[in-house]
């Protein structure tokens, strides 16, 4: 159960720019998208999603976390948005792609967990795990480097105990993954997170409403028109109950169209309506 709940590169294809990548990644990472069986099976998402005409695509640094986002391997295009437990999301309307990384089978990786997990997922591929914290609900502070130490928190994240081997695999990650999953929400990382006004928006942004329930989507690539300097930006969720991490349709855009223009107040999305002010960043 919940407790307290609340990438730029040109168009290559996955496996090629995997390739590319990962020759730069540090020798201890363990590979882009560790999760992943066959990343060259799978569809960047900067190959299947195009910018919208007049746009081009926000130049990013190399080897960025950005980079990284714009080039998460999707599922195949008529993929459904399914539940932990495997039964297809009961709406099916609402998603241009689903990324293909795995969801666990509990009901714990839901909306603010999304955003966790991809940039946890980063941070252990470009070998920054000692950056890899995130605040449990409770207000205590939990990294990864003592979850691999051995320690153990409690539900409130402020007192710990060694009760297991030391351990920083990838699978020890993952299990740390879902206990934060358990223990942290909205309410936490609307907190953790700092304000930023929405025309200096960057990809790996997150519109948050903190409470419980709550809800979070997260900003996972940019285009941006050099004539005008507008922006456009795609946005990726978890729901509740757990589900695949999935593209957004813009309900806006009468076309289906994933991209949405930046908000002047409120911000609308297929389940969700975020108010003014709901934009933040991580620290």
């Amino acid at each position: 159960m919940k407790f307290a709940r609340g990438r730029h590169f040109g168009r290559m294809s996955a496996g090629i720019l995997g390739a590319a990548l990962a020759a730069a990644y540090p020798a201890s990472a363990a590979g882009l998208y560790p999760w992943a069986k066959s990343i060259a099976a799978s569809e960047a998402l900067e190959a299947r999603i195009p910018p919208p005409p007049g746009f081009e695509r926000t130049p990013v640094a190399p080897h960025s976390f950005a980079a990284w986002l714009r080039a998460l391997p999707l599922k195949s295009a008529d993929a459904p948005v399914r539940l932990y437990n495997g039964a297809p999301k009961a709406r099916q309307d609402v998603h241009a792609a689903v990324v293909d990384i795995d969801t666990g089978s509990k009901d714990l990786q839901q909306c603010a967990d999304a955003a966790i997990r991809l940039r946890a997922e980063w941070l252990f591929a470009s070998g920054q795990q000692d950056k890899i914290a995130f605040n449990f609900t409770g207000g205590g502070r939990v990294p990864f480097k003592r979850y691999a130490k051995g320690e153990r928190p409690d539900a409130e994240g402020h007192s710990w105990k060694t009760t297991a081997k030391p351990d920083a695999s990838y699978g020890a990650f993952r299990k740390y993954m879902d206990l934060v999953f358990a223990y942290a929400g909205t309410a936490s990382l609307e907190k953790e997170l700092k304000p930023v006004a929405p025309s200096d928006i960057q990809i790996g942004d997150v519109f948050i409403k903190g409470g419980f329930p709550g809800h979070a989507v997260f900003v996972i690539d940019m285009a941006e028109n050099s004539v005008t300097k507008s922006k456009r930006f795609l946005l990726v969720q978890s729901y509740m109950p757990a589900q695949d991490i999935h593209v957004l349709k813009n309900p806006e855009n009468g076309n289906g169209s994933p991209w949405y223009a930046v908000p002047d107040d409120k911000l609308v999305t297929p389940e969700w309506t975020f108010a003014a002010g709901s934009l933040r960043r991580w620290n």
